[in-house]
């Protein structure tokens, strides 16, 4: 049946993204999770972000080593990998995630900064 699922995943657009961070700033419970590769994320980033390779083999140890309690922005290139690894991180147990929409790409093309 349609739309009977209760999504725990947020998509959030670039803007909005960047006013949730900015709201949580200095909140230790607010993480940015970068799931794109080490050479990606050695381009550009976000600020404060880390790094967690959706492509990695070990991808899903990382996540179950995480704080089930925090609240995630999940981010990527263009939004793929990051709906895929915030889908998995629902299926672990996470409640609390951003899917940030289309992307580092998005973010960048809003004129938004990154490190």
């Amino acid at each position: 049946m349609f739309g009977s699922k209760t999504s725990k995943i947020n998509d959030i657009v670039p803007e909005k993204s960047y006013e949730l961070i900015m709201e949580n700033k200095d909140n230790p419970d607010f993480v940015i999770l970068d799931v794109r590769t080490p050479g990606e994320f050695s381009e550009s980033h976000l600020e404060g972000a880390e790094l967690l390779n959706y492509q990695s083999p070990d991808f899903k140890d990382k996540v179950q080593e995480l704080d089930k309690n925090k609240t995630y922005l999940v981010y990527c290139r263009s939004g793929m990998r990051s709906a895929a690894g915030a889908d998995l991180m629902v299926k672990l147990g996470f409640e609390n995630l951003y899917n940030l929409v289309g992307g580092i790409m998005g973010w960048e093309s809003c004129g938004l900064p990154v490190k």
